[in-house]
């Protein structure tokens, strides 16, 4: 017997590898020759790198974080791709709330990354935009790349958010040649465009200090930039969307590279082989901590489920809790739901949630060894 075990984490109590571990576990204790694979899963925001790539494979940079300290930063190697999240080296939870500034917030941590992945031979980055704490288009990851950023007197100016404004013409030229011969997938569900009332200014600023007197400069500035952009590369990014993803960090990537930009799942999906690995599998037990309706939607459990059920794998489901609609997931072809809650109903309701997190590892067992028979019946 073959299973596949991609859980999502269990936010606040395991780890996507562990919660596969723990199903592991209760498998075994049914049949102890069954092949578990674990290939846990995320959505493509924080905690991909960690999904994707075991410790044992991290790397780390010293790069220039967001507000331009320096911070020692984690990156993942499989094979010839390298694993980046942006929020790594470009994070909001790198500076302090009250500390938040951006004008001079930059993504230039994130192009050292990128070249460091160039150094140990990478040709595809897959590249996590969720968690970022920039606003500024990219521009800092380009100037690390080689772009160089002018003034109207031809001055050379540094990428972040407050010099958008006074870039009049961008130099690519001195782009790192590497570049070329490497392909990106840049992980994103954002679909805003980079600027406009649903740009990434208006919508995602706020959240990264950009204050009501700000926010009018910072637009026009990102507008300026978007044009230098397209006057460089002949490519309308300001149009695309999801440009302003990250705020607008995979603008130059868009204009300057190989790039496809794809969903969180199916980024992380194609990263892991999935497909390949269901070629002869017998079941997929996904998961996450609270299913629901929404779980049906773009989300890591059903992603995991379409891409299975192409290749007539059955799938099951573990999960924390069950939010309302969650019976929808036996509608979209999962065979089963089995939820932690259910397994500790002995504990008084107001102190169940509490236990499930508690015990999370010896519940999912259970669960494992449920799920492990349900399979050997239908074979």
């Amino acid at each position: 017997m073959k299973i596949i075990l991609s859980p999502d984490s269990f936010k606040g109590s395991l780890s996507a590898r562990g919660v596969a571990l723990a199903l592991e576990k209760g498998i075994h204790k049914v049949d102890p020759q069954a092949e578990c694979l674990i290939v846990p899963i995320a959505d493509g925001g924080e905690g991909t790198l960690e999904t994707l790539v075991e410790e044992a494979d991290f790397h780390y940079a010293t790069v220039r974080s967001t507000n331009g300290a320096p911070v020692k930063a984690a990156y993942g190697i499989k094979g010839k791709t390298a694993v980046i999240e942006m929020a790594r080296a470009a994070g909001l939870t790198l500076v302090d709330p009250d500390k938040l500034n951006p004008l001079v917030a930059s993504t230039y941590g994130v192009g050292e990354l990128i070249l460091r992945a160039l150094d140990e031979g990478c040709d595809h980055i897959l590249l996590t935009v969720g968690g970022s704490g920039t606003n500024d288009g990219g521009s800092g990851m380009l100037c690390a790349l080689g772009g160089k950023l002018f003034d109207a007197d031809g001055g050379e100016i540094p990428g972040c958010g407050g010099a958008l404004a006074k870039i009049a013409r961008i130099d690519a030229s001195g782009l790192d040649p590497r570049l070329q011969n490497c392909r990106f997938t840049v992980a994103s569900d954002v679909t805003n465009p980079l600027v406009g009332e649903l740009g990434a200014t208006r919508v995602y600023g706020p959240q990264k200090g950009v204050t009501p007197d700000l926010i009018d400069a910072l637009e026009a500035g990102m507008s300026s930039y978007a044009s230098a952009v397209e006057a460089a590369s002949g490519k309308a990014v300001a149009e695309i969307p999801g440009c302003g993803a990250g705020g607008g960090l995979i603008t130059p990537l868009l204009a300057f590279c190989n790039v496809t930009v794809r969903s969180g799942i199916e980024s992380v999906l194609e990263a892991a082989d999935f497909d390949r690995l269901l070629l002869d599998a017998d079941a997929v037990i996904t998961g996450e901590g609270r299913v629901d309706a929404q779980s049906c939607y773009g989300k890591a459990i059903s992603g995991v489920a379409e891409h299975a059920r192409a290749q007539g794998v059955p799938v099951y489901v573990a999960a924390g809790g069950l939010g309302d609609g969650w019976e929808e997931l036996l509608s979209h072809g999962i065979k089963e739901v089995s939820a932690l809650m259910a397994e500790a109903e002995q504990i008084p309701l107001e102190e169940r949630v509490a236990y499930c997190m508690q015990n999370a590892e010896e519940l999912l067992s259970v669960v494992g060894e449920r799920i492990a028979r349900s399979i050997l019946a239908e074979r």
